[in-house]
C-alpha cells in the first residue's frame, strides 16, 4: 500500500449550509401558506425533469449508456462539461486551474475516451502550465475548450455496438447541441451571470443566449446560441518537482557536517519552491442549426459550432534551484549543515552555498474550434431507410508567447526549508530577505511557441431495413480522414542574456515586483520576481531578431495522419424466451487504418526528418442483449471486442529534448505501436421501481490483450547516446541528469468492476417535501497491470495510472413550484500518475510511484423563478476549497511533488425566457 497525506477539509461554507436550511424552510413556508391541491397531472420541470428525461434515454437504448440533459433552454445542471459528466456513474475527471479538464471513465484514462458533437468524433485541445504537461499533444479531449450552454444533451455509451465508430475502450462521449424543431415556434432565452472568486478575489461576467424558430408549418427552421464568459483565478500552493538521493546530481559537499544528507537513502526536494500562478480566461462559444424537413420521409439537418477559448497565465516562483543542478556550482558545492531524517526524508535541512532563483514566466495561448456537419434522411419506402452525414472540424492551438525571466542569487549562505511541520506548507528560509530587489542577476530568457492542430474530415451512409416486427437490419461505411500537427520555435540560446544600462546584470530595483500569496498560509508568503513587461520592454524580447529571434526546434516538430475505412453490419431484434421479452442487437465493425507519422530522428548524430507509414486493421464484434424480466426491471449483457489507437505522441518517429527549468526530459517516440486491444462484458441490472425513479447495479470486465506504457527512468544525458547539440541553446549539459521515456507494447491485464446508481424524487413525503430527490452512484474499479522497463524487464505490477478505485457522487435536490435548489458532492480516492517512478529510491526497484490523492469537491445552487419567465439564481463551486496534491511513494515514505488550491467561487445569475 502507498500511503498519502490527506489534508484537513474546511467545513462546507454558509452557502451550503444555507440550501439545506431554504429546503426545509420553503417545504414548511409552502405547506402553511396554501392548501394541498390535488392535481391531475403533474408537470416536471428544471432539474428534476432534467433526470427523468436522461432515465428515459437510459432505459430506451440498447447497450449501458448514460445521459446528462439540459434542466432548461440552454441551462445545463454545471457551467463545465468535464463537471457535468463526472455525475455519471464511472467517469471522474483531472482538473486544470481548478476547472474540470478531462474524463476518466471505469479507470480508462482521456486518451481511451471517444468524443463525439452531433454525430462526429472531434478532438480539442488546450495549454497548460510544465506540471500540467504544457500542451496537448495527445488523443484526450479538453471539454474546457466549450461553454455547457452550448449543448442539450451529453451521453456517455459504455459498450460497443457495430454503429458507433470503434477507437474507445473507456466510453463513446456523444455531445449534442440544440436544434430548432427542438422547440415550440419561437422560443428567445437569455442569462446573465456574475461570478466571484475568493482566491483571485476577482469578479467574472457570464451571458448565454438562444433564439429559434420555426416556418412553413415546421417544415424550416433555424437556431442561434452564443454563450461568452470570463475566469480570473489563482493557483496558489508549493512544489518539489522530485525527491532525490543525497548521491544524485553530483551529490553534496562530502564536507557536510550532516552527513546523514550525503546517504543515496535519504531524499531531499530537489526544488523546494512556493508557486503563484494567475489564470486569465476568456471563452466564446456559438452554435447555429438549420433543418429542412420538406416531407414526412425527408429531412436535412445543418450543425456548426464555434468555440474559442483565450488564456493568460501568470507563474511566479522562488526556489532552491541549486539543488537540481549537477554541475560544479550546483549541489556538489552545497554544505549541509544540520538536518532531520524521517522515514529516509530529509524534512529539514539547513545550508550553505545554495542558489536561490526568482522567475516569472508569462503565457498567452488560445485555441480555436469549429466544425460543420451536414446530415440527412430519406426513407425511401414505409420499411427501408438511407442516412448519411459530411462533416469537417478543426481545433487549432496557439502558444505564441511562453517565456520566463529568471534572476539568481548564488550561492547564499544559511538557506533552510522545513517540513517537518506540513509537508505541503513548508517554512524556507532563503539566507536573505526574498522580497529584497536589490542584487538579483538576470540568468535566464526562455522562449518559446507551440502550435498543435487536430482536423477530422468524415463521410459516412447508412441504411436500416424494418425486414418484420422482429428484427432490423442496419449497416453502412465510413471514411474517416485525421491529422495531427505539432510544432515548436524556441530562443537559440536562453541563457545570453543582455546587460542593462549600468553594464553589467545586476536586475534594476525598478525591474522587480512582488509576489504574494494570498489564501495559502506561505512562510515566506511574499518575494521578488522579474517584472516581465518591463524587461520584456526594455529588450524587446518579442522583436524575432537578433539574440531573440526564434527557430524550429526540429525536435519536436512532427505530424501524424490516419485514414480510416470502416464498414458495418447490425441486425436488431426483439423476441421472447418463454415469457420474457428480449431485445437487442448483433453486429460487427472492420476498420482499416492507413497510419503516417512523421518527425525528426537522429542518425549519426544529425537530425534527420523521417516519415513512417503503416496499414492495420481490426475486425470487432459486438453484442447487446436487454431481458424484460418485468415491465420495470431490465436485465443486460454485453459483449465485444475494442480497440484504441496508439497515444499521438507514441508515435513520432524520434525523440523530444526539452529543458525546462529544473525539468529535463528526452521522449522517445515509436511509429510501429499497435493499438491497445482488449475484450469487453457487461452485466447490468436496472429496476425502475417508480416514476423517474431508478436502482441499478452493472458489473464490468475487460480483458486487455495489449497495452502501451511509457517507461522513464533517469540517467545523464551523456549516458544516452544521443548527440550534445541538441542540448544546444538549453541551460542543460550532457552531465545533467533526464528523465528519458519509451513507449512500448506490453501484455495488458485485467480491468473489472461494479457501478451502482440510485435515483428517485421523493414524491412519497409529505406536502412540499415530495419535491425533494436524490442521485447517489458508487462505482469500484480494479486493475493489475505488469509494468515494463524501458529494456523490457518487468517492473512491478499496480492499477492502471488514472484509476480511482474507488468513486462515488451524491446529489440531494428540490424542485418546487418557484424555489429548487441542489447540494452536490463528487468524490475520487486516490491515483497513480506514473509507475515507476522516476528517481532511485521510487523507481521500480523500490517498487515506487507518483501518485494523486483523491478529492471531494462540493457544488450547491438555488433558483428562485419570479414568474414563468424570469428567475434568479444563485451557485457555489468547489465549497470547501478542496487542494490538488501529487506525491511520490514507495512502501515506506510518501512525500509531496505538487499542491495547489484554487478557492471557492460564487455566482448570481438572472435568466428571463421570452
Amino acid at each position: 500500500m502507498y500511503s498519502c497525506r490527506k489534508q484537513n477539509k474546511t467545513p462546507v461554507t454558509l452557502l451550503a449550509l444555507s440550501i439545506s436550511l431554504a429546503l426545509a424552510g420553503t417545504a414548511t413556508a409552502q405547506d402553511a401558506g396554501t392548501a394541498a391541491t390535488e392535481l391531475d397531472t403533474v408537470t416536471v420541470t428544471g432539474y428534476r425533469a432534467s433526470v427523468e428525461k436522461a432515465l428515459d434515454i437510459k432505459r430506451g437504448e440498447a447497450g449501458m449508456v448514460d445521459a446528462i440533459v439540459a434542466e432548461d433552454i440552454g441551462k445545463f445542471p454545471d457551467s463545465n462539461l468535464a463537471e457535468s459528466l463526472q455525475r455519471i456513474p464511472g467517469v471522474v475527471i483531472t482538473r486544470d486551474g481548478g476547472e474540470g479538464r478531462q474524463i476518466t471513465v471505469r479507470g480508462l484514462g482521456p486518451d481511451f475516451t471517444r468524443v463525439r458533437i452531433n454525430g462526429m468524433e472531434a478532438l480539442s485541445t488546450v495549454g497548460s502550465s510544465d506540471g500540467q504537461g504544457g500542451a496537448n499533444r495527445s488523443r484526450g479531449f479538453d471539454f474546457n475548450v466549450f461553454a455547457s450552454d452550448l449543448f442539450s444533451q451529453l451521453v456517455a455509451r459504455k459498450t460497443a455496438s457495430a454503429d458507433v465508430d470503434e477507437g474507445s475502450l473507456g466510453a463513446t462521449v456523444d455531445l449534442r447541441t440544440a436544434r430548432p424543431f427542438d422547440y415550440d415556434g419561437l422560443t428567445v432565452v437569455g442569462n446573465v451571470q456574475a461570478a466571484y472568486n475568493d482566491a483571485s478575489e476577482s469578479a467574472m461576467p457570464r451571458f448565454a443566449g438562444l433564439i429559434a424558430n420555426s416556418w412553413a408549418d415546421g417544415k424550416v427552421g433555424a437556431l442561434l446560441s452564443v454563450a461568452y464568459s470570463e475566469r480570473d483565478t489563482v493557483e496558489e500552493g508549493t512544489g518539489t518537482v522530485r525527491w532525490a538521493g543525497g548521491d544524485r546530481n553530483g551529490g553534496f559537499n562530502p564536507a557536510s557536517t550532516f552527513t546523514d544528507a550525503l546517504r543515496p537513502d535519504v531524499y531531499a526536494p530537489r526544488f523546494p519552491r512556493y508557486t503563484l500562478m494567475e489564470h486569465d480566461q476568456k471563452r466564446l462559444g456559438v452554435t447555429g442549426a438549420l433543418q429542412f424537413k420538406p416531407s414526412d420521409r425527408t429531412s436535412f439537418n445543418l450543425d456548426m459550432l464555434y468555440s474559442k477559448i483565450d488564456a493568460k497565465r501568470d507563474e511566479k516562483y522562488i526556489e532552491a534551484n541549486g539543488l537540481s543542478k549537477s554541475s560544479a556550482d550546483g549541489k556538489p558545492q552545497v554544505l549541509v549543515n544540520d538536518g532531520e531524517v524521517r522515514n529516509g526524508a530529509l524534512v529539514y535541512a539547513q545550508m550553505d552555498n545554495v542558489d536561490i532563483r526568482a522567475e516569472n514566466r508569462h503565457d498567452e495561448w488560445s485555441t480555436d474550434f469549429h466544425q460543420i456537419s451536414l446530415d440527412g434522411e430519406h426513407r425511401l419506402t414505409d420499411s427501408f431507410t438511407i442516412t448519411g452525414k459530411i462533416g469537417t472540424s478543426k481545433s487549432k492551438h496557439e502558444n505564441p508567447v511562453q517565456a520566463t525571466i529568471m534572476m539568481d542569487k548564488l550561492d547564499v549562505q544559511g538557506y533552510s526549508y522545513d517540513y517537518r511541520d506540513s509537508l505541503t506548507q513548508p517554512v524556507f528560509n532563503y539566507g536573505v530577505d526574498p522580497t529584497d530587489p536589490t542584487g538579483w542577476t538576470l540568468s535566464t530568457i526562455r522562449m518559446r511557441q507551440n502550435y498543435v492542430t487536430n482536423e477530422f474530415n468524415n463521410g459516412q451512409l447508412e441504411f436500416n431495413w424494418v425486414a418484420g416486427p422482429s428484427f432490423t437490419l442496419a449497416g453502412g461505411v465510413q471514411a474517416k480522414n485525421y491529422s495531427f500537427d505539432s510544432m515548436e520555435r524556441r530562443r537559440g540560446s536562453e541563457t545570453s542574456v543582455p546587460d542593462f544600462s549600468s553594464g553589467g546584470r545586476i536586475v534594476p530595483v525598478d525591474m522587480t515586483e512582488l509576489a504574494s500569496l494570498n489564501g495559502l498560509s506561505g512562510n515566506p508568503g511574499k518575494w521578488v520576481v522579474p517584472n516581465f513587461g518591463a524587461i520584456a520592454s526594455l529588450f524587446d524580447i518579442f522583436s524575432n531578431e537578433g539574440a531573440f529571434a526564434l527557430a524550429d526546434y526540429a525536435a519536436s516538430m512532427r505530424s501524424v495522419e490516419e485514414q480510416d475505412r470502416s464498414g458495418w453490419l447490425m441486425g436488431q431484434f426483439s423476441t421472447e424466451i418463454g415469457s420474457v421479452p428480449l431485445s437487442g442487437n448483433i453486429g460487427v465493425r472492420h476498420v482499416r487504418t492507413k497510419q503516417s507519422s512523421s518527425g525528426i530522428a537522429t542518425a549519426s548524430g544529425t537530425p534527420v526528418a523521417t516519415t513512417v507509414t503503416r496499414e492495420y486493421n481490426d475486425t470487432l464484434p459486438s453484442l447487446n442483449l436487454v431481458a424484460e424480466v418485468t415491465p420495470d426491471l431490465l436485465v443486460r449483457f454485453a459483449a465485444a471486442k475494442v480497440m484504441s489507437r496508439p497515444g499521438l505522441g507514441s508515435l513520432t518517429p524520434g525523440v523530444t529534448v526539452n529543458v525546462s527549468g529544473s525539468a529535463r526530459t528526452v521522449s522517445g517516440g515509436n511509429p510501429f505501436l499497435d493499438p491497445v486491444r482488449a475484450k469487453s462484458y457487461d452485466l447490468g441490472f436496472e429496476w425502475y421501481f417508480d416514476e423517474g425513479a431508478m436502482l441499478g447495479a452493472t458489473l464490468f470486465y475487460k480483458d486487455i490483450d495489449s497495452f502501451i506504457q511509457n517507461t522513464r527512468e533517469s540517467r545523464t544525458y551523456a549516458d544516452s547516446g544521443l548527440p550534445a547539440n541538441l542540448l544546444e541553446g538549453t541551460t542543460a549539459s550532457t552531465s545533467d541528469e533526464f528523465v528519458f521515456t519509451v513507449p512500448i507494447n506490453t501484455p495488458g491485464g485485467k480491468l473489472q468492476g461494479v457501478e451502482f446508481n440510485y435515483v428517485q424524487p421523493f414524491t412519497f413525503l409529505p406536502g412540499k417535501w415530495s419535491n425533494l430527490g436524490a442521485q447517489l452512484n458508487y462505482t469500484y474499479v480494479d486493475s493489475d497491470i505488469q509494468y515494463l522497463l524501458s529494456s523490457g524487464a518487468a517492473a512491478q505490477k499496480a492499477a492502471m495510472t488514472g484509476q480511482s478505485k474507488n468513486s462515488w457522487n451524491a446529489t440531494l435536490f428540490y424542485e418546487g413550484d418557484r424555489f429548487s435548489g441542489r447540494v452536490s458532492a463528487t468524490n475520487r480516492n486516490d491515483y497513480l500518475i506514473q509507475v515507476p517512478g522516476t528517481e532511485p529510491g521510487f523507481n521500480s526497484e523500490a517498487n515506487g510511484v507518483h501518485g494523486q490523492s483523491g478529492t471531494t469537491i462540493v457544488d450547491a445552487s438555488l433558483h428562485y423563478r419570479i414568474n414563468d419567465r424570469l428567475e434568479v439564481s444563485l451557485e457555489g463551486a468547489n465549497l470547501t476549497n478542496e487542494a490538488q496534491e501529487s506525491w511520490v511513494a514507495n512502501p515506506s515514505v510518501s512525500l509531496p511533488l505538487e499542491y495547489s488550491q484554487t478557492g471557492r467561487t460564487y455566482t448570481v445569475g438572472l435568466r428571463y425566457k421570452f
